[in-house]
């Protein structure tokens, strides 16, 4: 209640103790013929008052409940953001009869295929999707992904002007810079990489080589220019290790993602390059051996031995279903005996260059992911080592150059960004490239993590966030007293699961000084063999700027930075706008963590999820649209994970301004109006679960309108009328 309700109301009160005074005053003085009359002339004149303090109540909570706007720059920003977007209290109930799938909101990404210029096996192309959709711009016709937030922000960072910087901080934003300096990168054209070239030994394609070392070059791409031609290399947990909470990290060596298309035939389960796209696939080739000033006289053959040396690897290459059910994932083997079964890699040398200076030695264990393509690997490079007729022509060593290409690719002039978008389009991609921007800021995070997360702890309210954070798991808990559970016992396991959360945000356990992040960055290690080090020997909790989502590690329930940026959060914002938003989001996603465990044991999900949906049929046949169809199992825990969020994050914002009940306001919005306006915002936001919701997420408001009768006005589609017919949820 805002200060001039009170203050009109305590004024209220003391006119009617005044008036109370005032007729007791009257008794002693009236003619004994009114005396009989007095407690009928007090009792009207107490309606009268007391009708009168309830028409004023009303009108106030209806028409000066944010009596405070907030002016602050973020919160004008968020005003202006706020007026260009739908409202869903004004809209017809045809705006919530289509899924975050199908309508304007739809990301154009999804009916396409990710591409840099080739394409992978099925599930790195669905994972290529996912990627776009994490990184999607926030114009108003796309979704607003949480990714995307958090990039703009951190674009945001990295070109404000913050006065006296760290020379950690400098060169930071110096890195990003450059990046962004196109005119430079054209002016150069390709001489910089001829000039790397000319570094790792010179090629055979422009008849200068000097013989290198096949192991020592590729521990040299592997070291400096986080290039991997004949295989990937990560850090990770073993996860059937993790389960048992064992925490150790390996190396873990993979297949590559080769640069020419593949497909998969399930029948024969074997790979193969994609015939169609052989002839386009070698065209590119030939265009950037022209670029690089090769002889046309000589290009046409290495070009042709790089395309045959591809389709070789190719033919042992899997997809990840294919080796999950094979159990080919997370096999233990010591350096020693990969070096056995794969001699043609000097795999302790590379994996000494790649993680230097750490210590590694033969008996230590790596994970492998595919090891029949490593062995065939392994065959295939001794095989074309013991060509005599190629010996001149060194096609391994091109082919590890041609893969350097692709890895710097980002770095070099127009000509060779229009080969490769030729090549995609020649495969029937069309999709537009990512802005330069955020190209990047992806760049810089992969060097400079620990100063982006240093500058991004700085600018966000992290007192603010871990109050939200704790009210909206505090909501939580409560709600799960609420649901049906199967039997005692079941509630007794998930409540004491829950009880024993220690939800918080993730941040470094002690903050790095600026002086800290100069020395970190003096030594002269390459960004990308630095950041292999680091998730190496980081603990697992350490932080992943880069991450959006929460986590269970051990008993603490970790909410990363990244969610808690404009405009999804802002310290000045009013808190209604934060709690739709941001507390929305981190009620589903708890709800999305301990699913596994509340849909075994409780009846509530499929009852609240079947009960939401006749609700909304009922709206599609007001509406005049019939024809609905029984929800999936993962439809229903979708839509109950969304419906009970959103209640969660409304009762801890209600908690919230029992406790301080002053909150500002955007345009004179109502408190809970403005909460439900800040929710139909981000209610689309790209998830993985968003193909399981079957409706707009939005329409959830008009549900909860109708429960509680909380909302401020009706919504236009309303479903008041139908209550009386229909369960509450």
């Amino acid at each position: 209640m805002s200060e001039t309700e009170l203050e009109i109301l305590q004024q209220l009160e003391s006119d009617r103790q005044r008036l109370h005074m005032s007729y007791s005053n009257i008794e002693h003085r009236v003619k004994p013929v009114w005396m009989k009359h007095r407690k009928w002339l007090l009792f009207l004149l107490s309606c009268i008052l007391l009708a009168g303090m309830v028409g004023l109540i009303n009108h106030l909570a209806h028409h000066f409940h944010t009596v405070t706007p907030c002016l602050s720059p973020a919160c004008q920003w968020a005003s202006a953001r706020l007026s260009t977007s739908a409202d869903p209290f004004t809209q017809p109930c045809d705006y919530f009869l289509f899924t975050c799938g199908s309508d304007r909101l739809l990301l154009d990404s999804e009916r396409r295929q990710r591409s840099h210029g080739f394409t992978l096996h099925a599930e790195n192309q669905r994972k290529s999707v996912q990627s776009k959709q994490e990184d999607g711009g926030l114009r108003e016709n796309k979704t607003l992904s949480r990714k995307a937030v958090l990039l703009q922000y951190l674009k945001k960072i990295l070109e404000t002007d913050s006065g006296m910087n760290s020379s950690a901080v400098q060169k930071t934003k110096g890195f990003y810079n450059s990046c962004l300096d196109t005119k430079s990168i054209e002016t150069a054209g390709a001489d910089p990489f001829l000039s790397l070239i000319k570094k790792l030994g010179g090629w055979a394609v422009s008849g200068q080589w000097n013989q290198t070392d096949f192991n020592t070059t590729l521990g040299l791409l592997m070291r400096d220019y986080n290039t991997f031609p004949f295989f990937n290399i990560y850090v990770g947990k073993d996860p059937y290790e993790a389960a048992r909470g064992i925490n150790k990290k390996y190396i873990q060596i993979d297949q590559p993602d080769l640069l020419i298309p593949i497909e998969w035939n399930s029948k024969t389960e074997k790979s193969r390059a994609k015939t169609e796209t052989l002839r386009p696939f070698l065209a590119s080739c030939q265009q950037y051996l022209n670029l690089l000033g090769a002889p046309k006289s000589s290009s046409l053959i290495h070009v042709g031995s790089f395309v045959s040396l591809s389709s070789q690897l190719a033919v042992a290459s899997s997809p990840l279903d294919s080796r999950l059910s094979k159990g080919q994932l997370y096999q233990h083997m010591t350096i020693k005996e990969l070096q056995r079964q794969a001699p043609a890699i000097d795999w302790l040398g590379c994996l000494q260059a790649a993680f230097h200076p750490l210590p590694l030695s033969a008996d230590d264990d790596v994970l492998l992911h595919n090891l029949p393509y490593i062995v065939q690997m392994s065959n295939t490079i001794i095989k074309w080592q013991n060509k005599p007729e190629l010996s001149n022509s060194a096609p391994l060593h091109t082919f590890m150059v041609l893969n350097l290409l692709h890895t710097l690719m980002p770095a070099m002039d127009s000509r060779f960004f229009e080969t490769a978008k030729n090549f995609s389009m020649a495969l029937g991609n069309s999709e537009e490239e990512a802005p330069r921007w955020k190209h990047c800021v992806l760049e810089t995070e992969r060097g400079f993590d620990s100063v982006l997360t240093h500058l991004l702890s700085k600018v966000t309210a992290q007192k603010e966030a871990e109050k939200i954070i704790q009210s909206v798991f505090h909501s939580f808990k409560s709600k799960l007293n609420e649901f049906e559970w199967t039997d005692q016992t079941s509630r007794q396991l998930v409540m004491e699961k829950v009880d024993s959360a220690i939800p918080k945000l993730w941040t470094t356990k002690e903050p790095s000084s600026e002086a800290k992040l100069d020395l970190l960055f003096s030594e002269l290690l390459s960004l990308r063999q630095k950041k292999r080090i680091e998730v190496l020997i980081t603990e697992p909790e350490d932080i992943d700027i880069l991450s959006v989502t929460p986590f269970l590690f051990g008993k603490k329930l970790l909410f990363p930075l990244g969610m808690f940026v404009p405009p999804l959060f802002h310290p000045t914002y009013p808190r209604a706008i934060n709690y739709g938003a941001a507390g929305f989001l981190v009620a589903k996603d708890i709800l999305h963590l301990l699913l596994p465990d509340i849909s075994s044991q409780s009846k509530t999900v499929n009852a609240v999820g079947e009960c939401v949906w006749t609700h909304y049929l009922t709206v599609s046949e007001k509406a005049g649209r019939g024809g609905g169809f029984p929800l999936s199992a993962a439809q229903q825990q979708e839509v109950w994970v969304q419906y009970t969020a959103l209640q969660v994050a409304l009762q801890a914002y209600h908690q919230n301004l029992m406790q301080q009940p002053n909150d500002t306001s955007l345009s004179g919005i109502s408190y809970t109006r403005l909460f439900f306006r800040s929710f139909s915002q981000i209610n689309c936001e790209a998830d993985p679960y968003r193909d399981s919701m079957p409706f707009k997420p939005s329409f959830l408001i008009t549900v909860i309108c109708a429960k509680y009768n909380l909302c401020p006005t009706s919504p236009q589609c309303s479903i008041q009328t139908k209550q009386n017919s229909l369960q509450a949820c």
